[in-house]
Parts: C-alpha cells; sequence; structure tokens
C-alpha cells in the first residue's frame, strides 16, 4: 500500500496539548497518509478545554466527552486508549498518531506496534523518552508551529547547534549532531554493495528514523535531508537522473575518503 493509501486514526489528548498545534498536527499527518479518524479527548465542561472549542469545527476533529469523576485519576487517557483499542480491532486502518506528552500512552503505542500497526507520535519536548522511543516516529510540536524555511547554515550555527545538543539544550534536538554523523556513517559502511560506498539517500533517512524515532531535520534547523547531511560536513552527494525519466533523480550518499573508517567519533 502507497503511503498515500495508508488510513491513520487521529487522537489527541485535549488536556495535554494546545490548540494551537492543530494546523501543523493535521498537515504533518497528512503527510503519512490519509486522516480517516480525528478524535479529542477532553472534560469538554472544564474552561480549559475553551481553545479547542473555537477550532474544532473548522478542523472537523470529534470531542469525545469524559468527565474527570475522581480527583487524581485520568479518565480522559482511559477513555483514548478504549477507543485506540476499539479501532485498532475494527481494522480501518493501518496507523495511529497519538498527539500528546503523557508517558501514559507509553504501552499504548508499543500495544499497536506489536499489531503491526504504525504509530506517529506528536508531543513537546517535554515528552518522556520512553514514550518517543515507543513510536514509530516522533514529531516535536513545536518544531511543527515553527517551522521555517531554512537559512544557509554557517560553521558558527553549525558549532553553536553540535554543542546545544550535546549538552541536551531545550531548544534543540534530542540527539546530537555527533551522534547522528556516527550513526550514518555506521549505516552507508552496513548497506554499501560495492568499494564506491554509495548508498540511496532514502535508505539513510529510514534508518535514521528507525534508529531515532524522533529525528527529524528540522529538529536540526534543516528543510530537507539533502541539504542536512551535506552541512554536516562528513558526507558526499551526489545526484544521478533516472534512467526512466531524466527529469528525476535519484540521491545518493557516501562518506568522504578522510572520514571513513571513524565510527566512533
Amino acid at each position: 500500500m502507497e503511503k498515500e493509501d495508508k488510513r491513520f486514526a487521529l487522537l489527541i489528548d485535549g488536556e495535554n496539548v494546545s490548540a494551537k498545534y492543530i494546523k501543523g498536527i493535521l498537515e504533518e499527518l497528512s503527510n503519512e497518509g490519509v486522516i480517516t479518524y480525528k478524535r479529542i479527548y477532553g472534560d469538554w465542561t472544564s474552561a480549559n478545554m475553551q481553545g479547542w472549542k473555537d477550532v474544532l469545527l473548522e478542523n472537523s476533529v470529534t470531542p469525545i466527552q469524559q468527565y474527570s469523576y475522581t480527583t487524581g485519576k485520568n479518565a480522559t487517557d482511559s477513555a483514548m486508549i478504549i477507543d485506540a483499542m476499539d479501532i485498532l480491532y475494527a481494522g480501518n486502518v493501518e496507523g495511529f498518531c497519538l498527539a500528546s506528552s503523557d508517558s501514559d500512552f507509553t504501552r499504548l503505542a508499543s500495544r499497536l506496534r506489536e499489531a503491526g500497526k504504525i504509530v506517529v507520535g506528536m508531543g513537546e519536548r517535554k515528552t518522556p523518552s520512553a514514550f518517543i522511543a515507543a513510536c514509530n516516529k516522533f514529531k516535536y510540536l513545536e518544531v511543527l508551529q515553527n517551522s521555517e524555511p531554512e537559512a544557509p547554515e554557517c560553521p558558527e550555527r553549525k558549532e553553536v547547534m553540535e554543542n546545544d545538543s550535546a549538552a541536551g539544550g531545550q531548544n534543540t534536538a534530542r540527539t546530537s549532531l555527533r551522534e547522528i554523523r556516527r550513526a550514518v556513517r555506521t549505516i552507508i559502511d552496513d548497506s554499501s554493495e560495492d568499494d564506491d560506498q554509495w548508498v540511496p539517500l532514502s535508505i539513510v533517512g529510514d534508518t535514521l528514523i528507525k534508529r531515532f524515532p524522533e529525528f527529524d531535520v528540522r529538529n536540526y534547523g534543516h528543510r530537507k535531508l539533502t541539504t542536512f547531511v551535506k552541512a554536516l560536513d562528513a558526507f558526499e552527494v551526489r545526484e544521478v537522473p533516472s534512467p526512466i525519466d531524466r527529469n528525476t533523480k535519484k540521491i545518493y550518499v557516501r562518506t568522504r575518503p578522510g572520514n571513513r573508517n571513524r565510527r566512533g567519533k
């Protein structure tokens, strides 16, 4: 099944996710496939849900009412989990998007993956690493909201990004550039089939997401994987015209000769 044919159920924890992120959530999930279910959970008698009430109709999101019967117990989470399992057993979707920064959905994400479903998580940077790791992919809501066309990157900016990422800065990606660079080298070494070591860039990108569910070039100030890999300064990138359609190009990457055999750096 092609990517655009995959059906997704979008389940939003309305008490944990701000309404300001709705546009980014819908646009990003539309890149993965068709959004079949759009549901948001919360206690709609609460004043905290007012922001969501203003955007539900225009985005065709179905509100699911869940009263907070007991103080200290999150009934909304339970309702969302039960609905997810009902949708799973109905067999109408190939994937789920869980929009929340709550670690309570870690086991749900794992269970959906065990059933062979694609799980895309979306949450703020405060999201616990356990929930992120349980998803096939994880997108930071702050990045989706503030995504802008990338500017040419200067060495000074790249150095700052490297230092901030390694230090786990609040406004940078969790995985450092050093770790990503090392992973790309390893992927190329493991995937290359000849001495030239050219590997399709698509393989590198897909494998990075499998290893680091939260990997997204936008976390590092880029819009495309090609420019991100070039900025790592350890790899060569080339474009090869397709033998079928000369207007279509396939992109390949390999480690620069002087940077090979340095997996640990």
